[in-house]
């Protein structure tokens, strides 16, 4: 269920994938999203789920892409593509070369950076200078670059790694997510001074017109 871009992918959610991916491409034609963080408010919302199947539909598009795990505290996105977890991030930004451990995934296109080990201190990790190099480093392999990072209100990851891309999307899921949990999480990115590009909601209820067109 995961990945129903590619299990369905016909359905009217993969269509919504498609949707995001377009308006994340029209978003600013001057200068086009090359980097994006996809994260959440609170724990549980459906980031990881959504940022796969948006890499997926980015992949599928033509676009060379890069899918990076900077969930440093509790990685999924390995799990999600049946790959290993290490070697990855963690382990690019501690050595002293910048080869990237990227693993092809199923889909033409698409690769992903994974965790690598766990690290002790992951907001001073994401800190680092050298996850600027990265990031330069991996815009020279791909089109665009897409980073899962931990949720906004439980711990600063992803605020950090905001202001080191062209932007964020935040993931909201109808009927779980708390108002004031999206207010603070929106202020929280706000204050850090990171680009937000929208919110994608999640979990909203099925239009039976949307399903009946779609068959």
């Amino acid at each position: 269920m995961d990945l129903i871009t590619l299990t369905d992918p016909r359905s009217p959610v993969s269509e919504a994938y498609r949707t995001l991916r377009t308006n994340l491409s029209f978003y600013s034609l001057d200068t086009p999203i090359r980097s994006l963080v996809v994260t959440s408010a609170a724990p549980g919302e459906g980031k990881s789920t959504t940022i796969a199947n948006l890499a997926v539909t980015m992949a599928q598009s033509g676009r060379r892409t890069i899918l990076v795990d900077c969930d440093l505290r509790r990685p999924s996105l390995h799990d999600i593509f049946g790959l290993k977890a290490e070697p990855g991030f963690t382990d690019m930004v501690l050595s002293d070369t910048m080869d990237a451990p990227l693993q092809a995934t199923a889909v033409d296109n698409l690769w992903l950076l994974a965790t690598g080990a766990k690290p002790p201190n992951p907001a001073d990790l994401l800190g680092a200078k050298k996850v600027d190099q990265i990031i330069a480093r991996l815009q020279e392999e791909a089109d665009i670059i897409l980073f899962d990072a931990p949720p906004v209100i439980a711990v600063t990851d992803a605020a950090i790694l905001g202001t080191k891309v062209d932007g964020v999307l935040l993931v909201i899921q109808a009927g779980r997510t708390k108002r004031d949990h999206a207010e603070r999480a929106k202020e929280t990115l706000e204050k850090a001074r990171v680009r937000i590009v929208g919110a994608a909601l999640t979990n909203a209820p099925k239009d039976s017109a949307m399903s009946g067109y779609y068959g």
